[in-house]
């Protein structure tokens, strides 16, 4: 018996196409058919799958400036190359190079109720380290800005800042709640600097209770001292939190060995199907070839790569002849500096190159759900007129929202639509920025469908345009 939903779902798709002119159901048809081929072959092939497979487990993670990032680039650009597109090269960006160094210590200390026990920390990224012999001081925890500033210096000077802002998991999206909560972890280590703290520890930026801490970057001020900064589990920071209410005097110990190194040569890798009829109108679909050094970058953001490289590899298995021009980059950088992303966008600028769209696929390899979209109202008329095509496969979330960090900094440059591929966001941030986010947890048949979806879209774009 079918569902509920997936009656509705045909009965719009076939309103939709009896309501259209003769010539609009011809077309109608012939889409409906190419997007069929693109699934079919999305979901019998196993090349994406094993893409990630050797991206994860031969090469790992990949931090930029890192031995690891260097063979990233190396092996994207050969798997590139075996597609036989029209061009293959790669574009040079200078990228930051901080090294983690030792494990991270985190400790509970001179507790009354529990005397010493150990606490789940990671350096956040571009963080300074403590030192060989480690940093040990009270605590005094906030849940705001607002909340530290009225503490002053007064009770802050010679602590640690203990940013403990949970998710707010009201939020169906879980992006939602992360934005919502990741502003302490850029810019908790200067305001508590400014108000003399010595170091800083941040609630992980999950909305899962874990004993595994997630990392991510973090920003310092010119003129404002630098100190350590980690983030702590949540099962921890629950932890900490629960004891500071009966002793407030505790302390906690800390030792991160974490500096930053000079910058390094590195590259974006960049493929492209040249247009058969508007072949100056560049579609790019991208996602970032670099990781945090926790884990192996499978979610974030092996899944977004790898589907990339799946849509031109669609296109050209099946045949394809784009109208205008497909362009997959794998940008180098996104993680602690964006500069893969600013550095396409500089050069893309210089060369007076017009950018019809940019689909970005960054939050994992999860079930699809449909596209957000930085761009005219116009714009989104244009892609949900395209619904009746995509809902079939689950593709129902069309409207505006965030197109993604590395195409950001295209914005501005003539009409470009930015576009993020939007999965199910539910599991993303159990696995965002840690040790766990491994090919192991990555579902292949889903992330097939993610392939397949960014691929129709970028078919219907290359025909029609926007």
């Amino acid at each position: 018996m079918l569902s509920k939903k997936y009656l509705r779902t045909a009965l719009v798709a076939a309103a939709a196409v009896v309501a259209m002119p003769a010539m609009a159901q011809q077309n109608y048809k012939a889409d409906s058919t190419t997007i069929k081929n693109i699934y079919n072959n999305a979901l019998t092939s196993f090349d994406s799958y094993e893409n990630l497979r050797y991206l994860t487990k031969q090469i790992g993670a990949r931090l930029s400036g890192s031995p690891q990032a260097a063979a990233a680039v190396e092996w994207g650009r050969q798997v590139m190359e075996e597609l036989d597109l029209d061009t293959v090269y790669l574009q040079e960006v200078m990228v930051p190079h901080w090294v983690r160094g030792d494990k991270e210590v985190g400790r509970i200390i001179n507790s009354k109720l529990v005397g010493a026990i150990d606490a789940p920390i990671a350096a956040l990224g571009g963080s300074v380290g403590t030192g060989d012999k480690g940093l040990s001081a009270e605590v005094v925890e906030v849940k705001s800005f607002e909340e530290l500033e009225k503490l002053g210096k007064k009770n802050v000077k010679g602590k640690i800042v203990f940013f403990n802002r949970p998710f707010d998991n009201t939020h169906v999206q879980t992006m939602s709640a992360y934005s919502g909560a990741v502003d302490q972890r850029g810019g908790g280590p200067v305001a508590a600097a400014k108000l003399g703290a010595v170091g800083v520890l941040v609630r992980s930026m999950t909305n899962d209770y874990q004993d595994v801490p997630h990392t991510g970057s973090t920003r310092y001020e010119e003129g404002v001292t630098k100190i350590p900064a980690a983030a702590i589990s949540t099962n921890a920071a629950e932890k900490l939190s629960s004891l500071l209410k009966d002793d407030p005097n505790l302390k906690f110990y800390m030792r991160m060995t974490s500096e930053t190194l000079p910058d390094v040569l590195s590259y974006n890798v960049i493929g492209e199907i040249k247009g058969t009829e508007r072949p100056e109108d560049i579609i790019v679909v991208g996602g970032h070839l670099d990781s945090w050094d926790l884990g192996e970058g499978a979610h974030d953001d092996g899944t977004g790569v790898v589907q990339s490289m799946e849509v031109l590899r669609l296109m050209k298995d099946l045949g394809i002849k784009p109208k205008r021009t497909v362009r997959a980059v794998l940008f180098m950088n996104e993680e602690n500096g964006l500069r893969g992303g600013r550095k396409y966008a500089e050069i893309a600028k210089a060369k007076g190159e017009k950018h019809l769209a940019a689909i970005e696929s960054d939050a994992g390899g999860f079930t699809p759900r449909g596209f957000s979209l930085e761009g005219s109202e116009a714009q989104l008329k244009k892609l949900q007129n395209w619904k009746p095509l995509l809902a079939p496969y689950g593709l129902h979330d069309i409207g505006h929202g965030h197109g993604g960090a590395d195409i950001g900094p295209l914005k501005g440059q003539g009409n470009v639509a930015l576009i993020g591929f939007r999965p199910d966001s539910q599991r993303y941030f159990d696995y965002h920025h840690t040790a766990i986010d491994t090919f192991e947890q990555v579902n292949r048949r889903e992330m097939q469908l993610g392939a397949a979806g960014m691929a129709s879209l970028v078919y219907l774009l290359s025909e029609y345009g926007l």
